[in-house]
C-alpha cells in the first residue's frame, strides 16, 4: 500500500513537473511563408513572417546580411538588430523556435548563419537567443556552435524575460 502511495505521487510530481516545462512552437522564416511587404517602421524590410500568440517576424535582407525584428501584437517593432552583433554576410534559419510558457511566447531563438571574415564558403551558426515580453523584446545571448548548443539556448529563452539585453560590441 505504501510502495502505491509513493508511486503515484511520484507520478504525479513528474506529470505536475512536465505541465509546467515550457515548449518549443516553430514558425517559419522561408520567402515562400512570409508576405513580401515595406513598412516604413521597419528597416529595410522584406518579409513579414507569421508567428506566435499574436507576434510575427519582420525579415531585413540588405547587401547580403539579414536580421529579424519582432512585431509585437500592438504592432510595436522591436529591432533585434543582428547586424549590429555580426557584420560579415549572413543569412537566417528557415524557421524561428519560439519558447511558450503556456500560450504565451517567453523567449525566441533564431539560427544565425555568418560568414568567416568574409569568406562566403565558410561559415558559423550562431543562435540568437531573445526575449519577449509585451514591452521588450531583444537580444539576451548568443550561442556559438557546440554539442549542447540548442539545450543552453533554450535554458536561456525559458528564463530570458528577466535578463538585460545584450549590448552591441
Amino acid at each position: 500500500m505504501f510502495k502505491t502511495i509513493l508511486t503515484v505521487s511520484f507520478l504525479l510530481l513528474l506529470s505536475t513537473l512536465t505541465f509546467a516545462q515550457n515548449k518549443s512552437v516553430y514558425t517559419p522564416l522561408t520567402n515562400d511563408k512570409c508576405q513580401v511587404k515595406v513598412d516604413s517602421k521597419l528597416p529595410i524590410m522584406n518579409g513579414l513572417c507569421p508567428g506566435i500568440g499574436g507576434y510575427n517576424l519582420g525579415i531585413a535582407d540588405d547587401d547580403s546580411r539579414m536580421s529579424v525584428s519582432v512585431v509585437a501584437p500592438d504592432k510595436k517593432v522591436f529591432d533585434l538588430d543582428f547586424w549590429g552583433y555580426f557584420n560579415n554576410f549572413s543569412y537566417i534559419g528557415e524557421q524561428a523556435e519560439w519558447r511558450m510558457k503556456g500560450k504565451t511566447p517567453v523567449g525566441l531563438i533564431i539560427r544565425y548563419n555568418v560568414s568567416d571574415q568574409g569568406d562566403g564558403d565558410k561559415k558559423t551558426s550562431y543562435l540568437m537567443v531573445s526575449k519577449i515580453t509585451p514591452t521588450k523584446s531583444c537580444v539576451v545571448g548568443i550561442f556559438k556552435p557546440s554539442k549542447s548548443q540548442n539545450i543552453l539556448a533554450q535554458q536561456l529563452a525559458d528564463s530570458a524575460s528577466n535578463k538585460p539585453c545584450k549590448k552591441v560590441e
